[in-house]
């Protein structure tokens, strides 16, 4: 009979365990949602003006010269040389290079930085164009004071100045799409905002993320002719003073978006939804905005080597010229 007893109650137990078990959150029946990914975008804007990182702050200081480099680092003062990293490929920096650089890629730049030991970083690239990739992502993972080489490793002697050397031009004469001075410039609007997807809404581990993207995406570039081809296929920002467009013209359709802060709101006249094209002089300074765009949610792109690939016979400044090319040592 006790048998019988305690062989009821166990059978009584078992659907009570049952449902107890079916209402637990491991349980099938109502499982924890997965997390959802929301828009960041605010949340890294606010970092980044609050942490002096905005677009202005980049671009403080961010190009020094192949005489400076050279000045400071055969000076009796090793407290101010810097530390170079050249991104070229590893076949031209053994056919001759800075003495002083270490060669790496753009996707490596931040593991090569940590050998700085609290030296500055100097970025060396071919034309001084990929090199703003470089810094911006610098700029943006505690190095505040990284540095372009203007001009890059064509500044730097004969042997390495082709790049350059091959690459100016006047793509926009005789352009349909080139609008004549006093140029036309299109009125700003409030465009498509950007958009950061992430699960996490700590700011510093996003822009972690988005640097390395950016990094592992390489330089992001547009051909003279391609752009005059086909300016509707981009959102296209002349980032000159007003004066220079009066005077040597613009892309048709391009608006003038200048100055571009995170912090003046003037971003909110880019449109995220259309591929951002930014031009300048010599694709330098093109080349940092662009990166940092990216990194913001842009689809943003540089316009190679700038006006002196447009406009480069009629240029009367901001000209690469063989007065550009200096003749330091190079080591092999």
């Amino acid at each position: 009979m006790k048998s019988l007893i305690k062989l009821f109650w166990i059978l009584a137990l078992v659907p009570a365990l049952v449902f107890l078990n079916g209402c637990n959150d491991d349980g099938d029946d109502n499982p924890d949602p997965d997390p959802v990914a929301q828009d960041r975008f605010e949340v890294v804007k606010n970092y980044v003006i609050a942490n002096g990182m905005d677009l202005p702050n980049i671009l403080d200081s961010w190009i020094t010269t192949s005489e400076n480099v050279y000045t400071v680092m055969t000076d009796d003062d090793a407290t101010n040389d810097y530390y170079i990293i050249d991104i070229r490929t590893s076949t031209d920096f053994g056919n001759g290079h800075i003495q002083w650089a270490h060669n790496s890629t753009l996707v490596n730049i931040l593991e090569e930085a940590k050998n700085a030991e609290g030296k500055k970083v100097l970025v060396v690239c071919y034309t001084g164009q990929t090199a703003g990739h470089g810094v911006v992502a610098l700029r943006l993972s505690g190095y505040p004071d990284a540095q372009v080489l203007k001009w890059g490793m064509a500044s730097w002697n004969p042997t390495t100045a082709g790049a350059w050397l091959n690459s100016t031009g006047d793509a926009a004469s005789g352009s349909a799409n080139w609008t004549a001075a006093p140029g036309a410039i299109a009125t700003n609007k409030v465009g498509t905002a950007p958009k950061l997807e992430f699960l996490t809404d700590d700011p510093a581990e996003i822009l972690a993320d988005r640097v390395g993207e950016l990094l592992a995406n390489g330089f992001k570039g547009v051909n003279a002719t391609d752009a005059l081809a086909a300016p509707d296929n981009y959102f296209i920002n002349n980032f000159w003073a007003a004066t220079d467009v009066e005077h040597y013209g613009n892309i048709k359709g391009a608006y003038r978006i200048n100055p571009l802060s995170i912090a003046g709101g003037e971003y909110a006249y880019l449109d995220a939804g259309s591929k951002v094209l930014t031009y300048c002089w010599t694709g330098q300074t093109s080349s940092m905005i662009t990166a940092y765009l990216n990194i913001l949610g842009f689809d943003a792109y540089s316009l190679k080597f700038g006006s002196n690939s447009m406009l480069y016979s009629t240029l009367e400044s901001h000209k690469f010229s063989d007065t550009e090319i200096k003749d330091y040592p190079l080591a092999q």
